[in-house]
């Protein structure tokens, strides 16, 4: 019996490791998730990167990192008019002067925006900070009991939207 207590214990510290192990391997990633009234979930998984300037590059698909934000669904979610089903997709923001849109994709294993992939997309709320972020920052939190607001924040500038259950 002591062999099999040791044996799980050592098949512990090994599992323990390999989790541990595994996060050193991403040290940018970052995660924030919002947990609905009923239970379901969405989450997001991005690169850390710095903001340079108070806005990213205009006019084209842009992620944190250059490299595509992760949303996960363990429920199904509206963004706007357009619905999520459970699963995961690759997301985008496309920026521009005044207005900014997320693009959530069907697409999570090519690094470059694809808009044959597109699932749905919305325009974002944009607002101004006060003081500027150094980093490119992501937020997901529950604001009603259907409601997860993402929010992002770039240099001096707030986007968000909406992912309502339906």
């Amino acid at each position: 019996m002591n062999g099999w207590r040791m044996m799980g214990r050592l098949a512990g510290i090994f599992a323990l490791g390999g989790v541990a192990w595994g996060q050193a391997a991403v040290p940018n990633q970052q995660n924030t998730a919002c947990t609905f009234e009923d239970g379901g979930q969405v989450s997001v998984r991005y690169e850390a990167a710095d903001a340079h300037g108070d806005k990213p590059p205009e006019g084209r698909a842009w992620s944190p990192g250059d490299s595509p934000m992760f949303l996960f669904t363990s429920t199904a979610v509206k963004l706007g008019d357009d619905e999520i089903p459970v699963g995961a997709y690759s997301m985008f923001v496309i920026p521009e002067k005044h207005a900014w849109t997320l693009v959530v994709s069907k697409d999570v294993n090519g690094k470059k925006y694809d808009p044959q992939q597109d699932l749905a997309r919305e325009p974002m709320e944009l607002g101004s900070l006060d003081q500027g972020e150094k980093t490119v920052s992501m937020v997901v939190g529950h604001i009603a009991p259907k409601v997860c607001s993402l929010r992002l924040y770039y240099g001096k500038t707030g986007a968000w939207v909406e992912f309502k259950e339906p």
